[in-house]
């Protein structure tokens, strides 16, 4: 068994999931997202327009200089049809995880992982002008950089934030403490993801996600994994019921496709189920069935990647 390689595999995993969905991002209509990308099996660049798009609905404004993230793409927030992710080329990341590949640098650079100094890389790296082109930036960002603008301090900025996109940054902090005991591991994931997403059930999520991969690493299936750490998110057997229908009824009717981790966590968790033997196969279903894709593809590139390992195609632009 080779635990290193297969936490990479995890991280890398995460890496490519999110890239492939990215142009499919937060399309809700399936119907729309076949017609604008037909079957997404191969990193794409987006489009503008985007037919789904409700950037125009979300709202953020700088307080002053410590709070100004979206710098050079404010001018598109409140534009119809605006593509979250316009500027991002074919197999680029979106932002929660190029925040991933920053986070894995950075803790392999230290030797260790630092929550303040975390922090402060974080603040710096989404100030820095052109750091990276996204156009949206999540919700927990902004409340983030709102309360930072106010001048409070760093560990006290985050939210309780109830989002998938919270999972992003897990594969690659498991990655870069390989090695590391699994009690240690736990609670420096739970540590490093409460600085943003202080939510329970978003810590448990992520817990969920460390002790699965570490199952995976030790050899075990990816379905057994799942059984025996995430029965409180998903069941087994309801998912073998499952498994006749189509991939956009249960991510779609059974669980929505959105963004909360109460419907995104169990959704992840059946795609990785079924596709358990199957990477490419899992992270195209994945970004077909729409909605939250890129960060569910936190949870279901990482297991696969584990599991399965990650095709040479989906490692094009990818850190080695």
């Amino acid at each position: 068994m080779n635990t290193v390689s297969l936490w990479i595999q995890a991280y890398h995993g995460s890496l490519a999931a999110d890239a492939l969905a990215m142009p499919v991002h937060w399309y809700y209509d399936t119907a729309a997202l076949r017609r604008d990308y037909g079957v997404v099996d191969h990193f794409l660049e987006p489009k503008n327009p985007h037919s789904g798009s409700i950037l125009w609905r979300s709202e953020y404004q700088a307080l002053n200089e410590r709070g100004d993230i979206l710098r050079e793409q404010a001018q598109y927030w409140g534009q119809r049809g605006i593509h979250y992710h316009q500027f991002l080329k074919a197999g680029e990341n979106t932002l929660n995880f190029q925040l991933a590949r920053e986070l894995y640098s950075f803790v392999r650079e230290r030797g260790g992982y630092d929550a303040d100094a975390w922090l402060e890389r974080y603040i710096a790296r989404m100030l820095e002008p052109g750091w990276h082109r996204d156009t949206y930036v999540e919700e927990y960002h902004r409340a983030f950089f709102t309360r930072y603008a106010q001048g409070k301090k760093p560990r006290k900025c985050g939210i309780s934030d109830e989002h998938i996109g919270g999972l992003a940054t897990v594969p690659a902090l498991c990655a870069a403490l390989e090695g590391m005991g699994l009690p240690e591991l736990r609670s420096v994931v739970k540590e490093h993801v409460g600085l943003t997403h202080a939510h329970a059930n978003v810590l448990r999520a992520a817990d969920t996600l460390v002790r699965l991969l570490w199952r995976v690493a030790e050899g075990m299936e990816a379905q057994e994994a799942i059984r025996l750490e995430a029965g409180d998110w998903i069941s087994g057997r309801k998912s073998d019921s499952w498994l006749h229908q189509p991939d956009e009824h249960v991510v779609g009717s059974r669980f929505s496709p959105a963004c909360y981790i109460a419907d995104a966590m169990p959704a992840s968790l059946y795609l990785a189920w079924k596709y358990h033997r199957d990477f490419q196969a899992g992270i195209i279903a994945n970004a077909m069935v729409g909605g939250d894709n890129c960060h569910r593809g936190a949870v279901v590139g990482s297991i696969l990647g584990a599991a399965c390992g990650v095709p040479e195609r989906f490692l094009m632009t990818l850190p080695r």
